[in-house]
């Protein structure tokens, strides 16, 4: 039969040469008994200077700190096997993302007697998840959307219009909206063609961006050439300061429309509403009011704001 001791070194051996650092702590110090020394090659630091627990915990990114020892001295308290995932410091001052998987050891009575378990360096799994989560993240803005002027969709608006609705009708402060829409567009197409349609609809799209100007201001194209500008806690006289504010600016740019029966250049006709909501009411009634609102602008001569039926 092979000695004891041989046995122990191979164990010791097979630990040694693996990537993952095994490491063992004794409860009742809170000392390391044990820690491979791959640990010098990840950290910088040598076997010797893991001497206790606190070595530990200060060679951690002060964030984790916070909540990782207490989470761990909980589990093992409590004899339950746990992973955690944390920033180890370098002695280089960097820092390298670590997964413990730790091991509780218990006597006979069931008391805790001993903490076993392996280090692992996870810091290319973390990168690939970042990555993959900026991708994800790309692909939600993307999907929110309009590809070709780079405003929030008109599935984007529907969620952020119940959004501000909610939180206005919690404040009890009005939320404004502004339906714009390009005169005759149509026309505009077919006399300069859909390149040069596409061209002023951006412009158009970045004209009309200046009009939310504050954080939760928003603007979105609504569908076709219509756009929808949102004005949460703004009253009526500031939502009809700002609709003559866009008619201008778009007016400014003086964009040529000879097919245009109102003006040498592009205009556009807005509706305007305001509203404190109540539980009775829902945004898409307001909505629709808007909208009555804007098609009466056009009925009436276009190039025009209109701020009541």
């Amino acid at each position: 039969m092979t000695p004891k001791t041989d046995d122990n070194a191979v164990y010791k051996t097979l630990l040694e040469s693996t990537k993952a650092i095994p490491w063992k702590i004794d409860w009742g110090t809170m000392t390391f008994a044990y820690i491979g020394p791959q640990i010098e090659l990840l950290l910088g630091w040598t076997p010797e200077s893991w001497a206790s627990v606190n070595d530990w915990v200060e060679r951690m990114h002060p964030d984790d700190r916070t909540w990782v020892p207490d989470f761990c001295v909980a589990q093992s308290q409590a004899g339950v096997d746990h992973e955690a995932d944390y920033r180890a410091l370098n002695k280089d001052g960097s820092y390298v993302w670590i997964r413990d998987v730790v091991h509780v050891v218990r006597n006979e009575e069931g008391v805790v007697e001993a903490l076993v378990g392996f280090m692992f360096d996870i810091s290319e799994r973390k990168r690939t998840e970042d990555r993959l989560l900026i991708m994800q993240r790309e692909l939600e803005d993307l999907s929110f959307k309009d590809g070709l002027t780079g405003l929030i969709n008109r599935r984007r608006f529907d969620a952020l219009v119940q959004t501000e609705w909610g939180a206005a009708r919690r404040t009890k402060q009005p939320l404004s909206l502004l339906m714009i829409d390009i005169d005759f567009f149509k026309q505009y197409n077919d006399r300069y063609g859909h390149v040069r349609g596409d061209d002023c609809l951006k412009r158009i799209a970045e004209t009309l961006r200046a009009g939310a100007s504050r954080p939760r201001d928003f603007l979105a194209r609504y569908g076709g050439e219509e756009f929808v500008l949102v004005l949460p806690d703004t009253d009526a006289k500031g939502a009809e300061h700002i609709a003559a504010r866009c008619r201008e600016a778009v007016a400014n740019q003086a964009i040529e429309h000879e097919a245009s029966t109102v003006a040498p250049h592009v205009t556009i006709s807005i509706g305007v509403g305001t509203v404190v909501p109540s539980a009775e009411g829902n945004p898409m009634q307001f909505i629709e009011a808007v909208d009555k609102r804007l098609y009466r602008a056009k009925q009436t001569g276009r190039n025009r704001l209109v701020v009541s039926c």
